[in-house]
Formats: C-alpha cells, sequence, structure tokens
C-alpha cells in the first residue's frame, strides 16, 4: 500500500501555507511598485514639477486605470455600497492611506531632511503593533518586540539618518502624521468588513484620495506646478507622460492593489512590516535609474529589515489575525412560486 503524503497534510494547512507564501510573494511585489515611485518622480521634478503635482497625477491615473477591472468586479457587490461601513472605511483609505500619507511626509520634507522625514513615516509599523495591543488585546511577545528593533536599526542605516540631524518640531509632527497614515494602510487595507473586492476597494480609495489631493491643491496647502517639456530617465529623454504613466500603472493601481491584497493575507501587522522592504527597494530602484551606488551600510540594513520581518512573522499565532466582523449582507433572492408537482 502507497501512502499519498500530500494526504498526511491537512487540507487546511496547505490552504493556510498557500495563502502565506502567496501573500508574501504580493506584498514584496507591492513594496518593489511603490519603491519606484521616488526615483522615476525624480525626472519629473528636476524638470519643474512640483511633489505635490507628481503624486496626484500618479493618484488619479491609478484610479482611472483601475476603475473598469473595478467595475467588473463589483457585479453582484454593488448592494455592499450601501453599507455605512463601506463608506467609513473606503474615507478613512483614501483620506489617510492614499493622501494623508503623501500630503504630511511631503509637510515634513519641507522642514527636515528626507532621511529623517522617511524614518518618522516608517514608524507606522510600530503604530500598527500599538493598535492591535490596545483595541484587539494583541500585546506584543518578545520576538515581535526583537523584530522591531532589527528593522528599526536596519532602517537607520539605508537612510543613514544618523549622519543628518536636521530636526523641527513642526517637521517630526508632519512625520509622525504621515506615520499614522502608513499604519491606516494597513489596518483598514487588512480589515475585510466591506466585503469589497480588493479591486473595487483600492479603486474607491484612490479616487477619494485623488479627491482630497486635488482639493488640498485648489486650497494651496500642496503646491501644483508641472510642465510637458521632454525629461529623463535612466540616461535616455523620453516624453513626459512615460514616467507619469509608470507612476500611475505601477508606482499607484499595482502598488495599491497588491498591498491591499497582501493586507488581506497576511494580517496589519505582518503585512506593514514586508512593507519595510519599500524603502530598500527604494535603494535599488535609485540605483538602476539614477546610477545611485547604495553603500555597504545600506546593503547591511536592508538585510536587518529582512531580519527584522522574519522575527515578526515567526511570532504571529492563528489567533493574532482572527476578525470579529459580523456576516456579510448577500444579494436577496427573489421569491418564485414553484407550481406543486402534478400527480
Amino acid at each position: 500500500m502507497t501512502i499519498d503524503h500530500r494526504q498526511a497534510v491537512p487540507a487546511t494547512t496547505r490552504t493556510t501555507l498557500r495563502v502565506l507564501v502567496l501573500g508574501l510573494l504580493v506584498a514584496v511585489l507591492s513594496a518593489v511598485t511603490f519603491g519606484s515611485s521616488g526615483a522615476v518622480a525624480k525626472s519629473l521634478l528636476v524638470e519643474g514639477w512640483s511633489p505635490g503635482a507628481a503624486v496626484t497625477a500618479r493618484i488619479v491615473l491609478g484610479a482611472v486605470i483601475l476603475a473598469v477591472p473595478a467595475t467588473l468586479s463589483m457585479r453582484g457587490h454593488w448592494h455592499l455600497l450601501r453599507r455605512p461601513v463601506t463608506w467609513a472605511h473606503v474615507t478613512t483609505f483614501g483620506v489617510l492611506a492614499v493622501a494623508g500619507a503623501q500630503l504630511f511626509y511631503f509637510l515634513a520634507v519641507e522642514r527636515l531632511s528626507v532621511g529623517v522625514a522617511l524614518m518618522l513615516e516608517y514608524l507606522g509599523p510600530i503604530l500598527v503593533v500599538g493598535w492591535l495591543w490596545l483595541v484587539r488585546g494583541q500585546r506584543p511577545r518578545p520576538l515581535t518586540v526583537g523584530g522591531i528593533g532589527v528593522a528599526m536599526l536596519g532602517l537607520l542605516l539605508v537612510l543613514d539618518v544618523l549622519g543628518d540631524a536636521q530636526l523641527s518640531g513642526i517637521g517630526v509632527m508632519w512625520g509622525l502624521f504621515a506615520a499614522v497614515g502608513l499604519a491606516a494602510f494597513f489596518v483598514v487595507g487588512a480589515d475585510d468588513a466591506t466585503g469589497l473586492p480588493p479591486l473595487a476597494f483600492a479603486c474607491l480609495g484612490l479616487l477619494v484620495g485623488a479627491a482630497t489631493l486635488l482639493l488640498a491643491g485648489a486650497v494651496g496647502l500642496v503646491p501644483m506646478r508641472w510642465d510637458t517639456v521632454d525629461v529623463t530617465v535612466s540616461g535616455y529623454a523620453v516624453a513626459w507622460w512615460v514616467p507619469v504613466l509608470w507612476l500611475g500603472l505601477v508606482a499607484a493601481a499595482i502598488a495599491y492593489l497588491t498591498g491591499v491584497v497582501a493586507a488581506r493575507a497576511l494580517g496589519a501587522k505582518v503585512s506593514s512590516f514586508v512593507g519595510l522592504t519599500e524603502v530598500m527597494f527604494a535603494v535599488l530602484w535609485a540605483w538602476v535609474l539614477l546610477a545611485e551606488l547604495p553603500a555597504a551600510v545600506q546593503l547591511l540594513g536592508g538585510l536587518l529589515i529582512l531580519a527584522g520581518v522574519v522575527l515578526v512573522k515567526l511570532d504571529e499565532r492563528p489567533d493574532d489575525r482572527e476578525g470579529a466582523h459580523e456576516p456579510l449582507e448577500v444579494e436577496p433572492i427573489p421569491d418564485v412560486d414553484v407550481p406543486a408537482p402534478q400527480l
């Protein structure tokens, strides 16, 4: 008699492992795509674009690109838009995670160095751990605390914050607000209480974020300057719309969609720490597109970030991601009078 080793492993365990592996791969893809935004946007900034205009173009185009597939994914789910919880989650995600994180980061950069501003924003994963502790009673265990320490040390090395001491009280405040926006991305993105498909949720969030950024630009909170001259990307002259298309398709549509999918698969805590690798990938993108060679200490920092992610994941327990949501509504099935069979 032969033994089927696949049957020796419970089906639920195989499914959980499959979801975990796919979730991690999607989370890394999200970090890779998010990480490309800075190096690509720089080609626009050096030609006179303001950061606000570049980000707004990115978010608006991302929402437009996702609009059609998101509409198709809503078949059978349109009734979910009548639920208050849906708009509460979408609005929070769009205002805080999409627009807020960007706006507060730019306001922080006006008064702080880029490295310090990024370091403050990427305190978001620590805020996620604190939120899960205060709201869901998930007290961080030793491995999680150790993972936080290792990952933050790696982040310090990647950003070379220790070599720059430009500080401003107001700038620090904006940076911490940006961290709140980043934490909201993972907390709200991981919560599927709305029942919306990831495509639809990401698209609606981008639409709300785009409206918020356009409003901020209209009132003068964020300067909006752009130009249509050719730009230089990786040493080649290209039309201005090439980097804009990349920002909208890759750094917005794909990045936010995969980010939501990964957050739902991995949970807020693990996905937020995997998201720290975005900084490492941003350094690598700068190497590829801008010929800015990363220093050895930055590569060491990247390894420490990965080590921190591994520690946080090893510390996770199955009950850490148990949801307490009410059953989702489904489309009502119309009553049909079925005639009784004649005997």
